[in-house]
C-alpha cells in the first residue's frame, strides 16, 4: 500500500468510548463520506431539474441526501456516544450562518410576506439547512485521508461526466440530459437548452447544470482537485485518468462560452501557480492549456474570439450595463432593512428583479448580518485550509489543501457575477470544499483529541 493511500495518523488509537479504543480506519457499512460521495455522484450525474415528484428544487435526490446528512449530524450531537470529540471552526460559523438565516426569515414574516415570498423564504429555509448539513458532516465525519480521497474521486468523476455530456451536447447538437433519469423522479421545469451566442453560429452549453454559468464555474473548480489526482494518485493507470479529466474538465469551460467561467479558471490557476506547483507542473499546465487552445481554433473557429469579446467589449454588453443598472435599486431595498433584510429568498425574480450578484443579493435579503455570514463561511473556510496547508508535512497533503484553497477563492469571486446560490450544483459544491477545509484543518492538528475527532458509524 502507499503513501498516499495509507496516511501514517490513520493507524494512531482514537478513544471510541470508555476504555474502548480504534483507528481511523475502521471499515465500516456506511459512513458519512460515503453518503457525501453519494451526493456528489447524484448532483454531477443527475439534471439539476430531476427532483422526487411534489418536492421544489429542494428535493434533489442529492439533496435529500444532504438533509439526511443533517439529521444524522443532529442525531450525533444529540448522544453522548455519538457525540464529536474536540473542537471543530466550521461548527462555529455554521451556527453563525444559521442563526443569521433565522433572524432574516423572523425579520420577513413580522414585515407581513404575500404567499409567494413566503413559499419562498420557508423553500430557502429548506435550502439552507441542506447545504449546512453537508458543511457539518464534511467536517466533522470524514474519518482520515484515505476516505477524503474517496470522496474527491468521486467529485472528479462526476465532473468529468458532466463534461463528457456537455461535449456530446456540442458535437451531437442534442441535449442528452433529457434523458438522464432516475426511477422514481421526475422534470421539473426546463432543462438548459442550447444558447445561440455570437454571429457565427456558435451556441452554449450547461451538461447537467441548470445554467451555462453554472456549468462553467463548478468545472474550473474541480479542475485543481483533478490535476492533485493526476500528480498524487497511488498507480500510472489512476494518474492517467485523472489527467484526462482534467484536460476535459478544462476544455469544456470555453463551450460554455461564460466570461465568470474564465474568470474562475484563472482564479484557480494562479492561486495553484502560487500555493502549490513546482515548475514542471507549471509548464506542464501551460502546456496543456497551449494545446486546448490551439485544439478550439482549428477545431471550433470563432469560439475564442466570441470569448475574447466578451471582455473586450464590456460598454456594448447588455448583460454588463444590466447588472450595473441594478444597483440604484439595491440601494432602495437595504435602506429599507439594513440589517436583516427583506427574509432569504424573497426576492422572487417572476416578482421583482434577476440580481446577478450574490453578495449584493445577501444585502438584500439577509441585510448586513447575511452578508456577515456569508463572508465569514469564506473567510473560516480559507483560513482553516491555509493553517492546514502550512501544518501539512506530505506534499500530497499540501497540494489537496492549496486546491481547497482555490475553490473558496474562486466562489468568492464568482459570487460577484452571479446569484450562485441559488443554483444548486454549485452551492453544494462550495458546501462540501467548506466542510473538507474543516476536515482537513482536523486532520493536521497537533491534538491527537482534535485529529481523531469524527461522528460515529451506524455500523458501531
Amino acid at each position: 500500500m502507499t503513501s498516499t493511500a495509507l496516511h501514517p495518523v490513520d493507524l494512531e488509537p482514537t478513544l471510541l468510548d470508555e476504555r474502548t479504543y480504534g483507528t481511523r480506519r475502521r471499515l465500516t457499512r456506511i459512513d458519512a463520506a460515503g453518503l457525501l460521495s453519494l451526493m456528489v455522484f447524484l448532483l454531477y450525474a443527475l439534471p439539476a431539474q430531476l427532483i422526487v415528484p411534489e418536492l421544489t428544487y429542494a428535493g434533489r435526490p442529492a439533496l435529500l441526501v444532504a438533509f439526511a446528512l443533517w439529521c444524522w449530524w443532529l442525531l450525533a450531537r444529540l448522544n453522548r456516544r455519538l457525540v464529536m470529540l474536540g473542537p471543530q471552526p466550521m461548527r462555529w460559523v455554521v451556527l453563525f450562518y444559521l442563526l443569521a438565516t433565522l433572524l432574516s426569515y423572523l425579520g420577513g414574516t413580522l414585515r407581513g410576506l404575500p404567499i409567494m415570498e413566503s413559499n419562498a423564504q420557508n423553500f430557502t429555509l429548506i435550502l439552507t439547512v441542506e447545504f449546512l448539513g453537508v458543511v457539518l458532516m464534511a467536517a466533522d465525519g470524514i474519518p482520515n485521508w484515505q476516505r477524503l480521497n474517496g470522496v474527491l474521486r468521486v467529485y472528479i468523476w462526476g465532473g468529468g461526466f458532466m463534461a463528457v455530456v456537455a461535449f456530446i451536447q456540442l458535437i451531437s447538437k442534442v441535449n442528452i440530459a433529457a434523458y438522464i433519469w432516475l426511477p422514481g423522479t421526475a422534470i421539473h421545469g426546463e432543462i438548459a437548452d442550447f444558447q445561440n451566442r455570437g454571429d457565427s453560429g456558435l451556441f452554449r452549453v450547461a451538461g447537467t447544470a441548470t445554467h451555462y454559468i453554472e456549468f462553467a464555474t463548478v468545472m474550473a473548480m474541480a479542475v485543481p482537485f483533478a490535476i492533485h489526482f493526476a500528480r498524487f494518485a497511488p498507480s500510472k493507470r489512476a494518474r492517467a485518468a485523472a489527467a484526462v479529466i482534467a484536460v476535459l474538465m478544462t476544455a469544456a469551460i470555453p463551450i460554455a462560452i461564460s466570461r465568470t467561467g474564465v474568470i474562475a479558471l484563472i482564479t484557480a490557476v494562479v492561486v495553484m501557480f502560487i500555493a502549490a506547483w513546482n515548475w514542471r507542473t507549471r509548464y506542464n499546465v501551460m502546456l496543456v492549456g497551449i494545446a486546448v487552445i490551439g485544439a478550439f481554433s482549428v477545431l471550433k473557429p470563432g469560439l475564442l474570439g466570441t470569448i475574447k469579446s466578451m471582455f473586450t467589449s464590456f460598454d456594448e454588453d447588455p448583460s454588463i450595463s444590466g447588472r450595473t443598472d441594478d444597483y440604484t435599486i439595491v440601494g432602495h431595498y437595504f435602506a429599507q432593512r439594513p440589517w436583516l433584510g427583506r427574509g432569504p429568498g424573497t426576492l422572487i425574480p417572476d416578482l421583482y428583479l434577476i440580481l446577478d450578484n450574490q453578495w449584493l443579493l445577501q444585502l438584500v435579503t439577509m441585510g448586513i448580518i447575511g452578508v456577515a455570514a456569508f463572508a465569514a463561511l469564506h473567510l473560516v473556510s480559507l483560513t482553516l485550509a491555509w493553517i492546514a496547508l502550512k501544518r501539512a508535512e506530505r506534499p500530497e497533503d499540501k497540494h489537496l489543501c492549496a486546491a481547497l484553497i482555490s475553490t473558496i477563492v474562486i466562489s468568492m469571486l464568482v459570487s460577484a457575477t452571479f446569484d450562485s446560490l441559488a443554483f444548486t450544483t454549485f452551492s453544494f459544491t462550495l458546501a462540501l470544499c467548506c466542510g473538507i477545509s474543516g476536515a482537513v484543518w482536523r486532520f493536521t492538528h497537533p491534538a491527537r483529541a482534535i485529529r481523531t475527532s469524527s461522528v460515529r458509524w451506524f455500523a458501531e
